[in-house]
């Protein structure tokens, strides 16, 4: 007996509405976090405008290169919120999970950008440690303190965003990033005042690439796995199987995939074999809850069916093998190991 769950009435654990898929939820809406975002976007725009000015005048890579990650600032922001509205489009067509996955595209190319700019900020800071310009330290050191002010507003907006959102995360680590920088720029400009040392100014702009690189590459792969559709981090597949296995009535779990929609949305697939004459329904519904409450996964989609005899005809646990199956019902090719109640290969 197959039980796929399609349509709109996806039983238990399945609540599309506001608040209902327990792992999206996270008391911040959708309205908030591009209020927030907007505030944060008006703040960068109108200080880096300032900054770039001021950068030129003082000849200062540290303050020009803040003003460009400022820039990128702003453009991941502007990505965030545009991913933010197409992710909210409902599911119509061939895009049978809407566009949420915008908000990851948005993510990776955040992650993207920290590593290129990062790499032209140390070509930068290098050429400047072999031949460093003159640099108007005190001009430096106050642009540097209003954008410490000016980014730690920014960053406190972004952080009443929903940051379990990878989208928004990405914007987040672009901002303190920034935050990161001015604190370094102002460390050099320091420096500068009080010695006279001009090369402080590479050697703060290296010390912010480090931060932006580390930053830009958790990002990519983040959002890389999400691309993947490798399982969510916190979940290992071989024990949800192992788990789902061990549960009455269960004879066999196989074809056990588990994905991420998008950053904090869960799903899984597989094919269960029940005993012959046992409740295919009952224990589907067993298992969605298992799902749901031991591993917060309520996007499911669980096909089961009675497994046939030959799958029956196992001796002790500790000398069960994997028999061949002929039955119409169940996969000729496994995806995956083959999950059975006693010892097997992972």
């Amino acid at each position: 007996m197959s039980d796929h769950r399609h349509g709109p009435d996806h039983g238990p654990g399945h609540e599309h509405g506001p608040g209902g898929h327990s792992g999206h939820s996270h008391g911040v809406s959708a309205d908030a976090d591009r209020r927030w975002l907007a505030i944060a976007l008006a703040l960068i725009t109108a200080f880096m405008a300032v900054e770039v000015v001021i950068g030129i005048i003082a000849q200062s890579l540290a303050l020009i290169s803040d003003a460009a990650h400022m820039l990128t600032d702003a453009v991941s922001i502007v990505l965030a919120l545009i991913a933010m509205r197409l992710a909210a489009r409902p599911a119509r067509g061939g895009y049978t999970y809407g566009l949420k996955r915008a908000e990851i595209l948005s993510a990776q190319a955040n992650g993207l950008t920290l590593i290129l700019l990062g790499a032209w900020l140390a070509y930068e800071a290098v050429h400047r440690l072999i031949d460093p310009p003159k640099v108007e330290g005190g001009l430096m050191l106050a642009t540097a303190l209003a954008g410490i002010v000016v980014n730690v507003i920014a960053t406190w907006c972004i952080s009443k965003a929903n940051r379990s959102s990878l989208n928004v995360e990405g914007t987040y680590q672009h901002i303190l990033n920034d935050l990161f920088a001015f604190i370094g720029t102002a460390v050099a400009a320091l420096i500068v005042v009080l010695t006279g040392f001009a090369r402080a100014d590479g050697i703060a702009t290296l010390v912010v690439v480090a931060l932006m690189v580390k930053a830009g590459y958790g990002l990519v792969r983040e959002s890389g796995r999400i691309f993947l559709e490798a399982a969510p981090t916190h979940i290992h597949p071989d024990t949800v199987g192992d788990k789902l296995v061990a549960q009455p009535g269960v004879v066999e779990v196989h074809d056990l995939h588990v994905w991420e929609i998008t950053s904090g949305q869960a799903a899984l697939s597989a094919h269960v074999l029940v005993e012959p004459g046992g409740d295919c329904h009952a224990v589907r519904r067993d298992l969605e809850e298992l799902l749901r409450h031991g591993y917060g996964i309520t996007h499911t989609t669980l096909q089961v069916d009675h497994a046939p005899d030959p799958v029956m005809q196992l001796t002790s646990p500790a000398t069960r093998e994997l028999l061949p199956v002929n039955d119409a019902s169940h996969c000729k090719e496994s995806h995956g190991p083959i999950h059975r109640d006693g010892p097997h290969e992972h």
